[in-house]
């Protein structure tokens, strides 16, 4: 078979709810992926920021076959013996009591809006059901019926209604938007992403975080911080969170949590919150099993051991100088931080952004358009300097193409 044979295939039988870059993919290592036919590319989106650590890294695939062969799982009717050592190692990884291990990161999210409710009820004093949490326009948290009712996304909303209730939209960045809707005593909690991936690497102003941290806390209202593609590492440091020194109340992780190996999302928080939830009252069959928890401490312990944060921040700026000294007229902004960018793309006649991934794939480096007019490129932070001048030496050639 070849590569339009497996796009045929998928097309026939699979749900028609992505529309892919056409390039099959077969194997992977380090910041490389190879397609079906052989070609090797530099992947520049690393499963939108869950391959940190590189593919297939060995210390995380060996975490994985090791634990695969031992035990997989026992729900949680029972203990294991390895949850309470991931438990342990992860809620002092990120400095918090608690920690509340689910799958993906749309179901972390709508743990900890569960959570945030919880405390309202119990800790607050709001009168029940009258909750509400507040959220940014142009967020992404995921795809369930929950989270796309806080979403201004018309392909993300469309047809999926009636919505739940409990969500005010602010726009992003906007502190004085943020201090208004804070006056409300029914306000339980902010939910924000430390900087909008989905949205196009929206980068907010320098301070916006710490503001709405401490207007949050001036107001009792749980700040939320949702890092599963902006934590372990992407922005230059651990969590997008530290750039402004903010610790979050509740911490939402994901992705890279796993360095792409396994589905493994985890919801931190201290005690004063986490233990508003009683037994029985959520909890997920997968969530915290032996393979996730394992793979989980392996993949934090390359972040640590081979320092992926300070590589992310000193190569964040290499891309971003390299990619301000092409000479284009389809470059419209260069933004990011660390080695989390994007590139606005202003059409030139009918070419678009699609049309420049579609280039660069053809070239050797695959990333993908976001929004139609923005490209993220999210390299693995394992690339070494001379691997990611590589890749923008195919980048310039690209663009060279289209002058």
């Amino acid at each position: 078979m070849n590569t339009q044979d497996y796009i045929k295939r998928e097309d026939k039988y699979g749900a028609h709810n992505y529309h892919p870059l056409p390039v099959v993919l077969e194997r992977g290592e380090g910041p490389f992926v190879w397609d079906v036919e052989g070609k090797r590319y530099y992947d520049f989106l690393s499963a939108y920021s869950a391959i940190n650590q590189g593919h297939c890294h060995p210390d995380i695939i060996k975490a994985l076959q090791d634990q695969a062969a031992t035990l997989t799982l026992t729900s949680r009717a029972f203990y294991n013996n390895v949850l309470g050592e991931f438990e342990e190692y992860i809620t002092k990884y990120f400095g918090y009591d608690k920690v509340l291990p689910m799958n993906s990161g749309a179901e972390a999210d709508e743990t900890a809006l569960k959570l945030c409710r919880k405390w309202a009820y119990q800790k607050k004093g709001i009168e029940k059901d009258k909750a509400k949490i507040i959220v940014c326009e142009s967020n992404f948290h995921g795809r369930t019926i929950t989270i796309v009712s806080m979403s201004t996304d018309p392909d993300a909303r469309k047809d999926y209604g009636p919505f739940t209730p409990g969500f005010v939209t602010i726009p992003y960045n906007d502190l004085d938007a943020l201090a208004k809707e804070l006056e409300d005593p029914n306000v339980a909690g902010f939910l924000v992403e430390p900087i909008q991936g989905e949205a196009g690497v929206f980068v907010p102003d320098d301070g916006y975080l710490k503001k709405a941290y401490e207007m949050c806390k001036a107001k009792n209202v749980l700040f939320i911080a949702d890092e599963v593609q902006t934590g372990i590492a992407r922005t230059g440091k651990l969590l997008a969170s530290d750039h402004e020194d903010v610790r979050p109340d509740i911490l939402i992780l994901g992705k890279a949590l796993s360095g792409g190996v396994f589905p493994v999302s985890a919801v931190l928080a201290d005690d004063d919150i986490m233990l508003v939830i009683k037994p029985g009252e959520h909890g997920s069959t997968f969530g915290g099993n032996p393979i996730a928890g394992k793979v989980a401490m392996a993949a934090l312990e390359v972040v640590k051991n081979e320092k992926l944060a300070e590589r992310a921040e000193y190569l964040g700026k290499i891309f971003r100088d390299e990619f301000r000294s092409i000479k284009s007229e389809m470059i419209e902004l260069v933004r990011g931080k660390g080695l989390l960018n994007a590139v606005v793309i202003k059409p030139k006649g009918d070419k678009t952004a699609w049309d420049v991934c579609v280039a660069m794939k053809d070239n050797g480096l695959i990333a993908k358009p976001t929004h139609g007019h923005i490209i993220r490129f999210a390299p693995p932070l394992i690339i070494s300097e001379e691997q990611l001048r590589g890749a923008m030496n195919i980048i310039k050639e690209t663009f060279k193409e289209f002058e």
